[in-house]
């Protein structure tokens, strides 16, 4: 009788013994930029910004985004991209979770909960009423993670459109 171990795919990396989110910092740039190729990447799509683009809106005179970032060991590896959105019937603020990655090697060990966790108290903080976040019709992982997050579905209500400005 012979056993036969079949390896279906590499092992994750163990889950790293220290673990901190915290905001990101001007020296992340690189890391975040790279992570967020690799997000691209996943979504059959290229990242076309740019370090200096990132700098503005992060770090610049007037921020448009807050970033998030997990790091273990000196490396980041994963974040989280905030960006803040507006019910004007409502009056309610919100904040809406552009993305959220987790390097592949990284995953499966709660880390994206870690990420979502400290975004929702930066959302509370600000003074949001609601966190949102959206997911491709087809990504069912990522539907069935925010649901146990406790995101609900919300319905689809029409096309979105688009203008250049530039």
């Amino acid at each position: 009788m012979h056993n036969t171990v079949i390896k279906l795919e590499p092992p994750a990396l163990e889950r790293p013994p220290m673990l901190t989110i915290r905001a990101a910092r001007p020296g992340d740039l690189q890391q975040i930029l790279d992570m967020i190729t690799l997000l691209a990447e996943c979504h059959g799509d290229i990242a076309k910004i740019a370090a200096v683009d990132l700098d503005r809106d992060l770090f610049g005179a007037n921020p448009w985004i807050t970033a998030l970032v997990a790091e273990a060991n000196g490396r980041l590896i994963g974040y989280a991209l905030l960006v803040p959105t507006y019910r004007a019937t409502e009056g309610l603020r919100g904040m809406d979770l552009h993305h959220l990655f987790v390097r592949a090697d990284h995953r499966a060990h709660g880390i994206g909960r870690h990420l979502v966790s400290r975004a929702r108290e930066h959302a509370r903080i600000a003074g949001c009423g609601y966190l949102s976040v959206s997911a491709a019709t087809g990504n069912f992982g990522a539907h069935r993670f925010y649901e146990q997050m406790n995101f609900r579905a919300g319905p689809v209500t029409g096309m979105r459109y688009v203008h250049a400005l530039g």
